[in-house]
């Protein structure tokens, strides 16, 4: 509202729409912080109607209803009761604001976090694979704009829309794969080993670690079968003409190879993304970019590159705390970044 609100004349507005549906009335009046009534019906539904005096209202309705007629009833409720407060405050009203139905309970979650906090929600229609490995949770849902997404521990990782963020992390088509050889940290999915696959390398090596990835082997074993669109066949055989995958803890890998001295045109981390966390002493995932981080620059050619995720850019903290680590490393490099958008993400990475 534009003015302060006259609780007694909202409560007394609003008392019949909640009996037309049956539904008793308790009020709470805190005096100088104004009202709650809650409206309860005998089929379980209830609204809560909190006034506050200086001119918020808030209804909010639950009702568990999972037939057209019962969202129906909902709708209608909640019309009259925005008529009737239009009616009592003319031109008064500052704002109205009606949020979409919250979903609790169902078989399909639609709710999802982004990076830097925002809930989402998608038009997720089936649940296509859910199993828990001993790493993680392992979850990959359609969505009709995105088709199938992996999601991993709660953590929207990849969708079959996602091409985007396969390419930028190969390097936005700048790159000659040919005759090359390439080391991939995590990527379980399976994309950017298809689509590095196709450019004609010498050798691709996907490798795992077991605490902190997007890849173990039933995240293979989801993926070759519900995310064939971003993968193709490559995860249907752990050893192909020019790749292979290592299902073991990346770590020792590469101790093993910097040990052996095997050099790698590219390394790519698609590991995890950088922490949100901005105190890095505390924390031991920035610990572990870390390690990463130098153990891979030993197994790096001189002249090679190191593609890695950043995190969203909304996260403006986090990225420049992850640039300073870039310094840090046991041997000087030099480094550049990209903005893009990947589709399932719904925010700029």
């Amino acid at each position: 509202l534009n003015l302060a609100a006259d609780c007694n004349a909202i409560l007394k507005a609003l008392q019949p729409i909640f009996q037309e549906q049956g539904m008793t009335e308790t009020v709470h009046n805190w005096e100088d912080h104004g009202y709650l009534a809650t409206y309860i019906k005998k089929n379980g539904s209830f609204a809560n109607l909190r006034i506050h005096p200086h001119g918020l209202v808030l209804v909010d309705l639950q009702s568990y209803n999972d037939h057209t007629k019962g969202r129906e009833e909902v709708h209608q409720l909640l019309n009259k009761v925005e008529e009737r407060m239009k009616e009592l405050f003319h031109g008064n009203i500052k704002r109205v604001k009606r949020l979409p139905t919250i979903l609790r309970g169902g078989v399909v979650d639609r709710y999802w976090p982004t990076a830097d906090g925002r809930l989402v929600e998608y038009d997720i229609d089936e649940v296509v694979y859910d199993e828990d490995s001993p790493f993680q949770n392992i979850k990959i849902l359609h969505s009709k704009q995105f088709g199938n997404i992996l999601i991993l521990s709660g953590d929207v990782n990849l969708a079959e829309s996602d091409l985007a963020y396969t390419q930028a992390i190969m390097g936005n088509g700048k790159e000659d794969y040919t005759g090359k050889e390439v080391l991939i940290l995590g990527g379980g999915d399976g994309g950017i080993l298809c689509e590095i696959v196709k450019l004609k390398p010498k050798m691709v090596t996907m490798v795992e670690i077991s605490f902190a990835s997007n890849i173990d082997q039933m995240v293979i074993d989801g993926c070759k079968k519900y995310m064939r669109k971003t993968c193709g066949d490559v995860l249907d055989n752990l050893k192909g003409e020019c790749y292979q995958v290592l299902i073991e803890d990346c770590i020792p890998v590469l101790k093993r190879y910097a040990k052996e001295g095997r050099m790698f045109d590219y390394v790519i981390n698609d590991l995890t993304a950088v922490p949100i966390s901005t105190s890095p002493e505390e924390e031991s995932t920035w610990e572990f970019l870390r390690l990463i981080l130098d153990l891979s620059m030993k197994v790096l050619k001189q002249d090679g590159k190191y593609f890695t995720q950043g995190n969203c850019i909304n996260l403006t903290d986090a990225l420049t705390l992850y640039e300073e680590q870039l310094s840090r490393l046991y041997c000087p490099v030099e480094f550049s970044k990209e903005t893009v958008c990947v589709p399932s993400y719904m925010e700029l990475y």
